[in-house]
């Protein structure tokens, strides 16, 4: 830092003291031109004069007062301005006395509002001017009568320019930190959406085929004995349901790895196209599931796809978990206009571990998100009689939030 820097900051810090050196150079300023005559005499354009001490005493009184101007402006603007004033009335009017008024009018015009300003500014060029035509011993066209116009007015407008460019730079100043707290902000939102489309996908994942292990585990038990070659198939069904788990875990904490970690798995995220295999991992289980669809082969976005595949493969986890052994599952998915629709349903009775209600679950809460990101609609609820009812529906052209194009 240089050292003229050091000083401006030692200055800002200590506002009384640069106060006090700017009243100290004032009334410097005030006692050499009072020693100056600049009309002269006998032709010469200017000559020395010796003020008297009336007029030493207010420059004096006007420079004190300018050491508060920043506590309290508009009494030392009135101090100053009575002090000018009594000048022009009383004393010789080419002394300056009026300086300290001015300096006192640019610190009123710099900390307070423009009407204050112009209030402010009017009074005091009003006053000192024509108490000086009016009553001053000088005529009234006189160019100290005129400068003193001048200068009350460039000391009001140089106060108000100060004032307009602190009031830019502290606009500017207020837009980049809350363009910044926006962006911070921003941020922590899309991470917060990010972990939760990520454990939504754990979810649904580990859900499903950690409820097909428990069964095919349970049945591979029951019949090791006196059926093993069941029991054998079982357990081959457990192998597959294990490595698919395995996979889809993999594919969805790749999502996590950083630039510079390995390669993550390319495989496609899963969609209807994959409803039939779906449906028989579940058949393997021994749910009995019939699957209607009428939706033409709509080819639907990424988005709208994998959320289909979950509220279903949700939807019967739920029905292999709650609906009891004998239960039957009937899935469609039809196209109904600019919506593809999902239904999903059950006709079992709940086992000792209750079902899922309407607004409960983490599944259910999953699915729920899931529709509702894409600006579709869910409904769930027991179907008159006993079964469990899931409806879901989707948008095929999908709207993004931030530019409103298509997909």
């Amino acid at each position: 830092m240089t050292p003229f820097a050091q000083a401006q900051r030692q200055l800002k810090a200590h506002p009384l003291a640069l106060d006090t050196a700017l009243a100290a150079a004032v009334l410097l300023c005030m006692l050499a031109s009072s020693f100056v005559n600049p009309h002269g005499q006998q032709g010469v354009s200017w000559s020395l004069r010796t003020p008297d001490a009336f007029s030493l005493l207010l420059m004096t009184l006007g420079a004190v007062a300018l050491v508060f101007r920043r506590r309290t402006p508009m009494t030392v603007l009135a101090l100053t301005g009575a002090v000018s004033l009594v000048e022009s009335l009383t004393g010789d009017p080419r002394h300056p006395v009026a300086m300290s008024a001015v300096v006192a009018l640019f610190t009123v015009a710099a900390t307070t509002d423009r009407p204050t300003t112009w209030r402010a500014g009017l009074l005091t060029m009003t006053v000192l001017t024509g108490a000086a035509m009016l009553a001053g011993p000088l005529p009234w066209y006189a160019q100290e009568n005129l400068g003193i116009l001048a200068w009350t007015g460039i000391g009001a407008t140089a106060g108000d320019a100060v004032r307009s460019r602190r009031a830019v730079v502290q606009a500017i100043r207020e837009r980049a930190e809350r363009a910044e707290r926006t962006r911070e902000e921003e941020a922590r939102r899309r991470v917060a959406e990010e972990r939760l489309r990520i454990a939504r996908d754990l979810h649904d994942v580990v859900a499903h085929h950690i409820a097909l292990v428990n069964v095919q585990a349970g049945v591979a038990a029951h019949v090791m004995d006196k059926r093993p070659d069941q029991a054998k198939e079982a357990l081959g069904h457990v192998r597959e349901a294990s490595r698919s788990a395995l996979n889809e875990l993999r594919a969805t904490v790749g999502l996590l790895r950083q630039s510079g970690d390995p390669e993550a798995p390319t495989e496609p995220a899963p969609g209807l196209d994959r409803l039939d295999e779906l449906a028989g991992t579940f058949r393997n289980a021994g749910l009995r599931i019939e699957v209607a669809r009428a939706d033409q082969e709509t080819k639907l976005p990424a988005a709208v796809d994998l959320a289909a595949y979950r509220v279903i493969q949700e939807a019967l986890t739920n029905v292999q978990k709650h609906a009891g052994g004998e239960a039957k599952a009937e899935v469609s998915v039809v196209r109904v206009g600019p919506n593809i629709e999902i239904t999903v349903l059950d006709d079992g009775r709940p086992t000792d571990e209750e079902p899922p209600q309407a607004g409960g679950g983490h599944g259910l809460l999953g699915m729920r998100e899931r529709v509702s990101a894409l600006r579709g609609t869910l409904t769930t609820g027991p179907r008159y009689g006993g079964g469990f009812r899931v409806h879901a529906i989707l948008p095929v052209k999908t709207r993004t939030a931030a530019t409103g194009e298509t997909v």
